[in-house]
């Protein structure tokens, strides 16, 4: 740099030497920014505020009918010493207790299977919250495009040739310097056979910032010739240059360009002999990918520190959209909305942050990609922040899912991963809610109606085991992923439970009066009965649920239908043999099973119209 510029810590100095001064220590620096940026930077996961919301809506149905058992067994005189331990049990029963294990065994399996797509997932809750996604700030180099400058066109100027073009670069080009432009004029003039054996090079000046050019000085057939090659106004400024130059070189950066000028000749008659336009081509799966994030619901925000044209030009290229916004009018909008904005140029890494907090603000769920230090506050502060391929640690240690791919494909492999784990929670949730609506209410009216606890303590124990952790095989489930952007809506789903435990409830207590005035079955096994209505019910519903269609629409994983087997199986054994219960005959314990299955059948046909109603 000149004199008085300034230099910015972290920078590398890889020739030369100067003296400065230091004028910001701390977090008054561009790093010390990042830093407490990055501290400051918070992910909001819903992960924990969805589970505590399902216990609570349980908890508070359980807890009015347990007040209502009380007061019936005032009004009527049972003894509360015997009401005590059933209601605890009962209080026990609703709370959901393998739905963490059940989420984390389901996230860890979606883990597994991103690992596969190439995708390493850093916070297990970032799957759920990828589920909910709507909003993609995606970086455009190294994600939309390929981070590898190449040469876009050559326009020769002032009666040169596009080899003698070329020729010039060349020469003033150096391979060692590893500067992508030179590598890929270098490239194109291998390509094109240009001869650069004739020319001996006796001096090479690499690029200087200062200058905004680079020169090389050769001998070519015995006279001495100065290639220059630069910024076109630099360049310009040194040799004799066409008229259009300045017109053609607006021309090509309005195409989203890097615009070079080269100049050539000997000594005093230097002239301009054309314009380099290099570009940063766009991955060929881009469009693709980016239409299909557009049509799983997510919409694709291009940010980039590059120019508004060459951000503009890129994104109209693959499909994100043209309407631009510049850093300046990004700040404007951050309070005001920024809603009609597809790429968003110039930006600094504070303003990613600002922007990713906006989206937030709007009730977005926000996804974040990024590989440099000064994108690690907005991907610490997006719900699922992504660091690509080639990021660095820092911003490894800050994302929540981490590349090892280019592109966006892993992207896409992750939001529909993550939806389909988001369709085996929903199903669990949904089961759970049915289970505990039917069970506390089929168990609490069961008491008013006939004075008397119509199964054990030790028998809802049992009933926990045999339902809730066999269920947690909901976890391997086959699913298809959804085709828009998943929200839990509990109230919605608390209805939904209300509705199907309440047909659900009507066959237990179908079966049970059946069994007590029809069978005239005595107390215990009548116990025997209830018990293993809820456990076939139980079973049966996680299997109406877990197709929003009509059960047969898809086939469940051999993990969850031998799990169900074998629960049954047991459960038929222990009540036949009266283990830890009294025994029932086998032809009743056959009955109830396919009277289940058929009733259950039966609300299947009504399930599509119902769920479609109610929002599911």
């Amino acid at each position: 740099g000149a004199a008085g510029d300034t230099a910015w810590a972290g920078a590398v100095v890889r020739r030369g030497e100067a003296s400065g001064e230091v004028i910001a220590t701390g977090e008054r620096t561009y790093f010390g920014r990042t830093a407490k940026l990055v501290a400051s930077a918070k992910t909001v996961s819903h992960l924990q505020t969805i589970i505590f919301t399902i216990v609570k809506y349980l908890m508070a149905i359980n807890a009015v009918l347990v007040a209502a058992l009380f007061a019936y067994c005032l009004m009527v005189g049972l003894r509360l010493a015997d009401i005590i331990p059933f209601a605890l049990i009962l209080m026990v029963a609703a709370v959901p207790a393998a739905l963490p294990a059940t989420f984390t065994l389901a996230t860890a399996l979606g883990a597994l299977e991103l690992a596969g797509c190439g995708v390493l997932v850093a916070r297990l809750s970032a799957i759920e919250e990828a589920a909910a996604m709507d909003v993609l700030c995606s970086d455009k180099t190294g994600t939309i495009t390929c981070n590898r400058l190449a040469l876009a066109a050559a326009l020769p100027l002032t009666g040169a040739s596009e080899a003698e073009l070329l020729f010039m670069a060349a020469l003033a080009s150096d391979e060692a310097t590893q500067d992508p432009i030179d590598v890929a004029i270098l490239a194109v003039a291998g390509k094109r056979a240009i001869d650069l054996q004739g020319a001996r090079r006796v001096d090479f000046v690499p690029f200087d910032p200062a200058l905004k050019l680079c020169e090389a000085t050769a001998v070519v057939d015995g006279r001495r010739i100065r290639a220059l090659k630069g910024a076109p106004q630099a360049v310009a400024a040194r040799a004799n240059a066409d008229p259009a130059w300045e017109a053609e070189a607006e021309r090509l950066a309005a195409q989203g360009s890097r615009v070079l000028a080269v100049a050539g000749g000997q000594e005093d008659a230097l002239r301009v002999v054309g314009l380099l336009a290099f570009q940063d081509p766009p991955h060929e799966d881009s469009p693709a990918l980016i239409a299909s994030l557009k049509n799983l619901g997510v919409r694709v925000l291009m940010v980039t520190g590059d120019g508004v044209a060459t951000a503009r030009a890129v994104a109209a290229q693959v499909g994100i959209g043209e309407r631009t916004c510049g850093r300046m009018e990004l700040k404007q909008r951050l309070a005001t909305g920024i809603a009609d904005c597809d790429v968003f140029a110039e930006v600094l890494p504070e303003d990613k942050f600002e922007l990713v907090r906006a989206l937030q603000r709007d009730r977005h769920v926000v996804g974040m990609t990024g590989d440099g230090v000064n994108d690690a506050p907005a991907l610490k502060q997006a719900e699922v922040g992504i660091a690509v391929a080639n990021a660095t640690d820092v911003a490894k240690a800050a994302a929540s899912l981490v590349l090892t791919r280019a592109g966006l494909g892993n992207i896409v492999a992750a939001v529909e991963t993550s939806r389909r784990i988001y369709q085996r929670m929903l199903t669990y949730t949904l089961n759970k809610i049915i289970k505990t609506i039917e069970i506390a209410l089929f168990l609490s009216l069961g008491v008013m109606l006939t004075r008397s606890l119509i199964i054990t303590p030790l028998l809802i124990v049992l009933l926990l085991f045999t339902n809730d952790f066999v269920t947690m095989s909901i976890a391997t489930d086959h699913v298809t992923h959804s085709v828009s952007p998943d929200r839990w809506d509990i109230r919605t789903m608390v209805v939904t439970g209300l509705v199907f435990g309440t047909l659900v409830l009507m066959l237990s207590f179908s079966l049970f009066f059946f069994a007590r005035s029809v069978l005239e079955l005595p107390l215990a096994p009548l116990r025997t009965v209830v018990f293993i209505t809820l456990v076939f019910t139980g079973q049966g519903t996680v299997y109406l649920i877990r197709e929003r269609a009509h059960f047969w629409h898809s086939r469940p994983s051999l993990g969850m239908l031998a799990a169900s087997a074998a629960d049954i199986v047991a459960v038929c054994f222990f009540a036949v043999r009266g283990i830890l219960m009294a025994p029932l005959a086998p032809v009743v314990v056959a009955a109830i099973l396919l009277t289940c299955a058929c009733y259950l059948a039966l609300i299947d046909l009504l399930k599509v119209p119902l769920l479609r109603r109610l929002g599911i």
